[in-house]
């Protein structure tokens, strides 16, 4: 019997007693509101939050928010008017000078203040991580309260990438001060969409 072998057989030998998985429990939370909720969240950890009627509104907004903005990327045909709209097979590396990144995200957790998105909803998924200023568009109906629910829609879904983003980049391990966008965008914005 080779080294390999009496190994592999010592592991199969001493392998604990099968246990039935414990159940998991959906905790509940105690707020209500997760629109609320998901405002708060995300404003504290440094992002901020629109609460508007349409896309125009959100055009509205972003015009002076960032108005000296010299390059602004959208993979939101919506806002084909106010940035460029990038197209799936356009070479990324071409997106080192974006000012403001425009994504829609499929949904957003109250309890932590993130958006969730994939590839398929950002067409380039360094997108979102390359920009000086991230906007992100969500539903407020797809607002969910816990990631526990947040795991249960992504649940059983292959992706090729996914990802829950909360708030601007950041960093507190220097001289233990806050630092936003110490390795990614420098703010976040949300769009709560009525």
């Amino acid at each position: 019997m080779s080294s390999r072998e009496k190994i592999l057989s010592g592991v199969k030998a001493n392998q604990p007693s099968i246990k039935v998985l414990p159940e998991i429990e959906n905790f509940v939370q105690p707020f209500t509101d997760v629109v609320e909720k998901f405002k708060t969240v995300l404003m504290a950890i440094g992002g901020n939050v629109h609460v508007v009627q349409n896309m125009a509104d959100v055009i509205d907004v972003l015009k002076v928010q960032f108005a000296d903005a010299a390059r602004i990327i959208s993979v939101v045909p919506e806002f084909n008017d106010y940035a460029t709209l990038y197209q799936q097979g356009d070479d990324p590396h071409l997106l080192n000078d974006v000012d403001v990144a425009i994504i829609k995200a499929h949904f957003g957790v109250a309890e932590n203040g993130s958006v969730w998105v994939t590839e398929a909803i950002l067409q380039e998924r360094v997108l979102p991580f390359i920009c000086q200023h991230l906007v992100a568009v969500i539903d407020k109906k797809s607002i969910v309260p816990t990631m526990h629910e947040a795991y249960e829609q992504i649940a059983g879904t292959h992706y090729s990438f996914g990802t829950f983003i909360a708030g601007p980049s950041k960093t507190a391990d220097i001289e233990q001060s806050l630092v936003l966008g110490a390795h990614g965008p420098k703010t976040m914005t949300v769009f709560i969409l009525e």
